[in-house]
């Protein structure tokens, strides 16, 4: 059953002025519940106006939006209502920071869903647990916190809200790689713990082929491929054309392979790039 549904959605800046631009061009495609997908472009491909035109805070030039099979413009005075379903943490989050402490700020969400105080109390501790807040850090200023920290008390605020749909623009980045790391893994359990739909924007590959199960590929406005993740990034020539490319252990591996080793294709994280290693190391008695 799809999550979200999008024929022919198209959005123009600028239109019948000398600035026009074509940022999405009749998009299709059916996102089910419970996939994870990663969406990919390079720079300008259109990844941020589609994720955004997915709860309404673009409304597209043409085309639809269907969230729970309804569609996101049918009564334009309910939009605000589809905001909680599809819950959107921009690029670098933590600038959106704004209450006094960090519990009135993951509250936000809740309190202006008409909660009553005891389900926003138990919305709170539970989106600041799944995100690896500390209690204590509830009553602090959310500009004493670390970046890390800041990066994901504005993610508790969206999972606090329970969205059936939470995209992810860029959750990363700027993180040193263990904070990135630590991240990714929340976001993982999230969305294996509550089986919702989840959007990952991302430029890094990498991460993408560690969570995902599904990719989106976004080239000059167009979706240029939506696949499995494994299909998308065995796609490698296709995507060196649009400027992207595979995850660094994909490429070391398919060197290994291109000198007569015997290791399988599609091989996106080093987890498992180190088991198929070790297997064949076995299989010829050197391990």
């Amino acid at each position: 059953m799809s999550a979200i549904k999008v024929e022919n959605l198209s959005c123009v800046y600028g239109a019948k002025t000398p600035f026009e631009q074509h940022a999405v061009k009749k998009v299709s495609f059916e996102i089910n519940k419970g996939d994870f997908v990663g969406l990919i472009g390079h720079t300008g491909s259109g990844k941020s106006t589609l994720v955004q035109m997915l709860n309404g805070l673009i409304k597209p030039t043409t085309g639809k939006v269907y969230v729970d099979s309804v569609d996101l413009w049918a009564k334009p005075k309910e939009i605000r209502k589809f905001r909680f379903k599809v819950g959107l943490v921009f690029q670098y989050p933590e600038y959106q920071l704004f209450e006094e402490t960090v519990y009135k700020d993951i509250a936000f969400g809740p309190t202006n869903m008409g909660l009553s105080q005891s389900e926003i109390k138990e919305r709170v501790i539970h989106a600041a647990n799944f995100v690896g807040l500390k209690d204590e850090l509830l009553n602090k200023s959310p500009f004493d916190l670390s970046g890390g920290e800041k990066r994901r008390a504005a993610i508790a605020g969206v999972i606090a809200m329970d969205p059936q749909v939470l995209i992810l623009d860029e959750p990363t980045a700027g993180l040193d790689p263990v904070g990135r790391n630590v991240l990714l893994s929340q976001i993982s359990q999230y969305q294996k713990a509550k089986n919702n739909t989840v959007i990952l924007v991302s430029h890094s590959m990498e991460d993408v082929a560690r969570v995902t199960n599904k990719v989106m590929v976004m080239n000059k406005g167009n979706l240029a491929m939506f696949d499995d993740t494994a299909a998308v990034f065995a796609r490698s020539d296709e995507l060196s054309k649009m400027g992207l490319r595979v995850p660094q252990i994909t490429r070391v591996i398919e060197a290994l392979r291109e000198k007569g080793i015997d290791l399988p294709s599609g091989v996106l994280t080093v987890d498992k790039a180190v088991m198929e290693i070790t297997e064949l190391l076995k299989k010829e008695g050197k391990l």
